[in-house]
């Protein structure tokens, strides 16, 4: 497997100069897949401006607290994925991986009160030693709990301890992100669920507009939703103000 990545040849969704030098930082394999996160080292230095060089941006990591998730990071091309919050103690600073409206990968900026929860997706459900029951999410954590949750469902959970908090089940009227297809970036009120296809509401409504297929509603593969909130509300912020 090859380390370097040349900048033309990047995800379509990375937010880039793609001509200004031929490679950029590759992510390291992890939970995430590539069009889903990017590289610490690349976040620090060319979106946050911590730094100007890689040089620099190394010896912030190995002498100064960086944390995903909750969890210190040294390394430089650690993948930070979709929703993992990025904190920076020494800034009082605190962001968030999301989607733009256009489904690029952006980073805002978050509350200190949001950088304690995440919302995660339920990808997989197994029973290990003892009868537990082990939740697989979207971001490659496993966790022991013993909620009622459905594959498909989100749990809002604390980071870095990972104590599930609360549920969101994918039914009618809760709020959905969409994080995959020609819809991602979206987030609406889901309508409707069934025979693996999905239908919601837009809350941006020139998108809405511009891809309804069904009474102003939009139709799209189950599997591209991610429930974030109750009611219409997202439980932490999901796309950029």
């Amino acid at each position: 497997m090859k380390n370097h990545l040349k900048r033309l040849a990047a995800p379509k969704n990375w937010v880039l100069d793609r001509r200004v030098t031929k490679y950029i930082i590759k992510p390291n394999a992890g939970a995430h897949c590539l069009e889903k996160g990017l590289a610490l080292g690349f976040i620090l230095r060319d979106i946050l401006h911590v730094a100007e060089r890689m040089d620099e941006i190394k010896k912030i990591l190995a002498t100064t607290e960086i944390l995903v998730d909750g969890v210190v990071r040294r390394e430089h091309r650690f993948m930070v994925g979709l929703f993992d919050v990025l904190s920076i103690p020494a800034l009082q600073k605190h962001y968030r991986v999301v989607l733009d409206s256009k489904g690029r990968i952006t980073i805002v900026e978050i509350p200190a009160a949001e950088s304690t929860v995440k919302v995660s997706k339920v990808v997989g459900k197994s029973i290990v030693v003892g009868g537990k029951v082990q939740l697989h999410l979207h971001d490659g954590r496993n966790v022991l709990s013993d909620v009622k949750v459905s594959v498909g469902d989100s749990v809002v959970v604390s980071v870095p301890k990972l104590v599930v908090k609360e549920v969101l089940s994918a039914k009618k009227g809760m709020s959905v992100f969409l994080h995959q297809g020609k819809h991602a970036g979206d987030v609406g009120v889901l309508e409707e669920l069934k025979d693996g296809l999905a239908v919601y509401t837009s809350a941006n409504k020139t998108h809405g507009a511009a891809h309804a297929k069904v009474k102003g509603k939009v139709i799209t593969s189950g599997s591209y939703i991610f429930v974030v909130g109750a009611q219409g509300k997202p439980v932490c912020t999901v796309v950029p103000k």
